[in-house]
């Protein structure tokens, strides 16, 4: 705080040297700093070598009119005003999206419960899905088990052949590839789930239903008399 003082003392002082020493029609002076922000010199320009740095114009009476900020802290600016802008334009976009989501979630359901009937369509499918790849799996397992008696028969023997080898691992891998899309249609399964309900408590919402979270009126306790 104290060095702060000085500081300022030390340009009131300099402005006002500065100022006894102009005529009185040019008694309008400009204080500059170094690049640590310490006022080094005031006069009627800034000397070329401090342009860059921060600097304050008074009047007459001692007044600051202008304060004109580092090329540095000008640049920081600039880039915070950037970074700003780009949120509020994001926020925008956000903004215009959920408002034509909302269109046509209005526009595509009369009531909510048609909500509920499209989802189970939709799971429906995936379930049709999940146990046509059900029976892959059997028959994936069943050439696994198979391709593995085979490789035991030859290991009994001494010596596997490579094309032994390579048709165990290729039905190991058929096996875990099935496996891995009857995964992949159960997490089909939860976003659909999800992507519904979301929409349904939105749908609920904007036509004036309870916002999602809240307490009914009948569930709330009765106030106490």
């Amino acid at each position: 705080m104290s060095e702060r003082l000085n500081t300022l003392s030390l340009a009131a002082v300099m402005a006002a040297t500065v100022l006894l020493a102009l005529p009185a029609s040019a008694q309008k002076i400009v204080c500059w700093k170094d690049k640590s922000g310490k006022v080094i010199g005031c006069g009627d320009r800034v000397p070329p070598e401090y342009r860059q740095n921060e600097s304050k114009t008074l009047d007459s009476r001692g007044i600051t009119r202008e304060t004109k900020v580092s090329a540095e802290e000008a640049a920081r600016l600039r880039e915070e005003e950037k970074k700003k802008a780009a949120l509020k334009a994001e926020e925008d976009r956000r903004i215009a999206e959920q408002r034509r989501q909302d269109t046509a979630l209005i526009n595509t359901y009369t009531a909510a419960k048609e909500i509920d009937v499209r989802r189970d369509r939709e799971l429906q499918v995936v379930d049709l899905q999940i146990q046509q790849l059900q029976a892959q799996l059997k028959n994936a397992a069943d050439a696994h088990n198979s391709q593995k008696a085979r490789y035991a028969s030859f290991e009994k023997r001494g010596k596997i052949p490579d094309n032994v080898r390579d048709d165990l691992r290729n039905a190991a891998a058929a096996e875990e590839n099935v496996k891995a899309r009857i995964a992949d249609r159960e997490k089909d399964k939860e976003r659909i789930a999800a992507s519904y309900a979301a929409q349904k408590a939105r749908y609920i919402e904007l036509k004036g239903g309870a916002a999602p979270g809240s307490v009914p009126a009948e569930a709330k306790p009765a106030p106490k008399k």
